[in-house]
């Protein structure tokens, strides 16, 4: 399937995958940024994306940044709907309690996985259909 990408900004990095079979694409980071410990802001891509009507693009944190530097997405999974023509942008959060992160143009910062949606119509009822778990909410299997 392919997915159309439209550069906004002349600097902006079209997404690639690191390796044959990765799930999502690289999403670069259009912008410098200097994330104080525990400070967030949004950086932009640069690009504009049109996902397939029936997909939506969920934005995720790339694992490497996470492990070696505490850098994560605050809505992970943030979401692109295949109607939304706008500039994607993350919400990245520095968690290290003790040192700054500075993202630069051309930095990988987030990857994007295009995944099929179930087309759902909401429909209140009186009571929802019983289950083995009910209302037992977290930590209610104890595992």
């Amino acid at each position: 399937m392919e997915v159309a990408f439209r550069r906004l900004r002349e600097d902006a990095v079209v997404p690639t995958r690191a390796y044959d079979g990765d799930a999502g694409l690289d999403l670069a980071s259009c912008e410098r940024v200097e994330l104080r410990p525990g400070e967030r802001a949004t950086v932009g891509t640069g690009l504009a994306v049109a996902v397939p009507d029936g997909y939506a693009g969920f934005v995720q944190p790339r694992s490497g940044l996470a492990a070696r530097h505490g850098i994560t997405i605050v809505n992970a999974p943030g979401l692109v709907d295949s109607g939304y023509r706008g500039e994607v942008r993350v919400v990245l959060h520095n968690t290290d309690a003790r040192e700054a992160f500075v993202v630069e143009p051309g930095m990988r910062i987030a990857q994007l996985v295009v995944v099929p949606v179930a087309p759902v119509d909401p429909v209140e009822v009186e009571e929802l259909p019983a289950s083995e778990r009910g209302v037992r909410g977290f930590g209610s299997s104890a595992h």
